[in-house]
C-alpha cells in the first residue's frame, strides 16, 4: 500500500478498498473473462479481485520487479507482445514488440535494480533461442539480444546479484507458420543454462541424457543458496515414469527428484508451473492436465502435501504455504468469473 501511493488508494471504490486493506498478499495472473476478453488482474490471497485492464491477447507469463513496482505480462507463444504496467494497475501502461523473425516464448525477468527487462524469444528463422534485452529506463526500448545456448527456450530467470541468466531451454522446436505445433519430438534438446548476464557468455549447461530426451524442461523457480528448481513436461509415453522435476546449482549437475509413480501419474506427466516459497523452504508443483498440486521440501526434495485441484494452473508464495489458482477461477478459496491462466505471481 505504502508503494503504491495515496493517489491510487484515493482512486479506488470502496470494495476494492477494502480488500486491499484487508489483505496480508496481493497477486498477479492473466485471466479469460466470460466474454472472452483475456486480460491482467490483481487479487488478494482470499482470491477477491482488487483491479484489472485488459490486453490484447491471452498471456502466459509474468514478471515482478521489486524495485520499481512494474509488472510484465508476456504473450503466448507465437504472440508478439508483451505488457508492462504499474504492480497495481494505476499508471497507464506500456506495450513492447519483438523484432522481425522473432516472438515471445511467454515469460521474462526484470534485472534486480530494475533497470533491465529480459525476455526469452524465439529467433525462429535459425530456430535458436534468444533473450531479448529491454531497456526499462527508455520505454523498454529493445537495445540487444543474448544467445540462450538452445531452442525452445521457454522460462528463465536471473540470480538474486543479477551476474546470472538462469534459461530453461525446453528442446522444441516451433515455427509461427505452423502455430503451437511440436516439430521435433524425435530430435528434442532440452536443456538448463546460466549465462553470464553482463557478456552473454555460456557458464555452464546441463543437456539432458538421450533417455530423457522427450522431457522438456519448461519451468524454473530460485531457491536459498544458489539452487535452482526446475519443472518439467515429458513428451513420450504415458506407459513412461519419468523424473518431473529437481533442482541444481551453480558448478553442481542436476539433481532429480525420484517421485514415487502414482505421483507421476497424478502430475499427467506434465508440469506446469513451479513456485518456491524461500521463507518457508515449500516448492510448489501445480499439473493443470493431471489437476494436482504437489508441495516439496525446497531443502530435500521430499513431498509434504499433495491436493486435487481441478484445472490447476499457477503458483505463488503464501503466507506458510503456496498459493494456487486454477482455470477454472479458483484462487485460495475464491472462485471468480475470471479464467485465471496458466501463471501466479505475487507482487
Amino acid at each position: 500500500m505504502a508503494a503504491a501511493g495515496a493517489a491510487f488508494l484515493s482512486a479506488l471504490p470502496d470494495r476494492q478498498l477494502m480488500a486491499l486493506t484487508r489483505a496480508d498478499a496481493v497477486y498477479a495472473a492473466g485471466f479469460r473473462a466470460p466474454d472472452g476478453s483475456y486480460g491482467i488482474a490483481t487479487a488478494t490471497e482470499r482470491g477477491e479481485i482488487v483491479a484489472r485492464i485488459a490486453l490484447p491477447a491471452r498471456a502466459h507469463g509474468l514478471a515482478t520487479c521489486q524495485a520499481t513496482g512494474r509488472c510484465a505480462a508476456f504473450a503466448r507463444r507465437p504472440g508478439t507482445f508483451a505488457m508492462i504496467f504499474d504492480a497495481v494497475l494505476a499508471k497507464p501502461v506500456t506495450i513492447i514488440h519483438t523484432p522481425p523473425e522473432r516472438h515471445f516464448y511467454g515469460h521474462g525477468k526484470f534485472s534486480p535494480d530494475g533497470h533491465l527487462l529480459y525476455a526469452s524469444e524465439n529467433h525462429f528463422a535459425e530456430n535458436r533461442g534468444v533473450i531479448g534485452v529491454y531497456d526499462a529506463r527508455n520505454d523498454f526500448a529493445r537495445i540487444g539480444e543474448l544467445d540462450a545456448y538452445g531452442i525452445g527456450t521457454h522460462d528463465m530467470s536471473v540470480s538474486d546479484d543479477g551476474t546470472r541468466l538462469i534459461i530453461a531451454n525446453g528442446g522444441i522446436a516451433t515455427h509461427p507458420d505452423f502455430g503451437r505445433t511440436k516439430l521435433n519430438l524425435d530430435e528434442m534438446q532440452p536443456s538448463l543454462v546460466l549465462v553470464d548476464a553482463q557478456s552473454g557468455a555460456l557458464v555452464q549447461k546441463h543437456s539432458l541424457p538421450p533417455a530423457l530426451s522427450r522431457l522438456s524442461t519448461r519451468h524454473i523457480d530460485l531457491a536459498d543458496k544458489g539452487r535452482i528448481w526446475f519443472a518439467c513436461q515429458y513428451e513420450g509415453s504415458r506407459n513412461d515414469h519419468p523424473p518431473l522435476t529437481g533442482y541444481f546449482a551453480e558448478g553442481d549437475d542436476i539433481q532429480f527428484i525420484d517421485l514415487p509413480e502414482p505421483v507421476t501419474e497424478a502430475l499427467g506427466h506434465y508440469i506446469g508451473a513451479i513456485a518456491v516459497n524461500r521463507r518457508e523452504n515449500i516448492v510448489g508443483l501445480a499439473s493443470p492436465k493431471g489437476g494436482t498440486l504437489l508441495l516439496l521440501n525446497s531443502r530435500t526434495g521430499a513431498i509434504i502435501g499433495q491436493r486435487k485441484i481441478q484445472d490447476a494452473a499457477g503458483v505463488a508464495p503464501a503466507t506458510g504455504t503456496i498459493a494456487a489458482s486454477s482455470y477454472g477461477g479458483l484462487l485460495a478459496q475464491t472462485i471468480s468469473p475470471l479464467a485465471w491462466d496458466q501463471h501466479l505471481v505475487r507482487l
